[in-house]
């Protein structure tokens, strides 16, 4: 079980990498102009809800902060993978949830990775809901929403010891 749980992670990671390398090679970078999602790809609309394909990239940490500090951010961000990496391997005997916890990881070192491989993140799929954009992202960011929002209701889920 752990070596398919560890098959799964670099099938994960592997499936982001490929993914932002075929939009880079097949995907026109997008200026922000009128037209479809903001001169995006269409691929389905539901209602409300649009999906679109916009290549877009990102020096800085979420929705662009701290571009300038792209060294420093690239630091941090290796520096906190390897905490997290070091907290699960040495300290988390079973008390946590594990899988939400890599998830993350693996999400964070996919955007790692887009920072080593070309100075940048690549984000490129965008949604809007009922009018209002939501911001264009990735495969990586949406492994690290899942991990954050599983681990939010797995430790919302597991009982508390009462101390009488």
């Amino acid at each position: 079980m752990k070596y398919l749980f560890t098959l799964l992670l670099f099938a994960l990671f592997a499936l982001d990498v490929y993914s932002k390398q075929w939009a880079v090679g097949s995907l026109p970078m997008i200026h922000w102009h009128q037209g479809y999602p903001f001169g995006g790809i269409g691929m389905f609309e539901l209602g409300d809800v649009t999906f679109s394909l916009n290549l877009v990239t990102n020096t800085g940490a979420a929705w662009g902060i701290f571009a300038q500090y792209t060294g420093a951010l690239f630091i941090v961000r290796l520096a906190i993978i390897c905490g997290l990496i070091f907290f699960l391997a040495l300290f988390n005997k079973g008390k946590m949830p594990g899988f939400p916890m890599w998830l993350i990881v693996t999400g964070a070192f996919g955007n790692v990775f887009d920072y080593w491989r070309y100075g940048r993140v690549i984000d490129f799929l965008h949604f809007t809901f009922w009018g209002a954009s939501f911001p264009v992202f990735n495969l990586a960011d949406s492994y690290i929403t899942l991990g954050a929002l599983s681990l939010f209701l797995l430790t919302r889920a597991i009982p508390r010891k009462v101390q009488t």
